[in-house]
């Protein structure tokens, strides 16, 4: 009965600790889904494209180039610290074309700190 005790004792903590590092590995699985800028599936490749191209911390000239040098209209903004662009892009498992209006937002010394993008007015991608 005393051998009993003392086992049990000893594998409480190892359970506890193997439990907290799997409750640890599924959050940060789930964490890495929340990573994207717009839950509309039809958007996900223009997500991905902005993230791989254009990180946080770029200039503001730097997106206006990239911009510009993909052929994507530049919306005006009264905005000094947002560019607002129409991206046009073919999602390439459907085939099928997807536009989002993206509205970048730039800190105070013009570094990209954020963007956030919706289906653009008259595309196909709106549900």
């Amino acid at each position: 009965m005393k051998d009993r005790r003392i086992l049990d004792r000893g594998l409480f903590p190892t359970f506890t600790r193997l439990y907290c590092l799997a409750l640890l590995a599924v959050l940060a699985v789930a964490g890495c889904n929340l990573r994207g800028h717009t839950s509309d599936p039809h958007l996900k490749q223009i997500d991905q494209m902005i993230d791989s191209q254009l990180p946080t911390g770029t200039s503001k000239a730097r997106v206006a180039f990239y911009l510009n040098s993909q052929g994507f209209q530049i919306e005006s903004t009264t905005d000094p610290l947002a560019i607002v662009a129409t991206l046009h892009h073919v999602d390439t498992e459907t085939l099928q074309p997807a536009s989002a209006l993206v509205t970048f937002h730039f800190d105070a010394a013009g570094n990209l700190k954020s963007y956030e993008l919706v289906a653009a007015p008259g595309s196909s991608s709106q549900p």
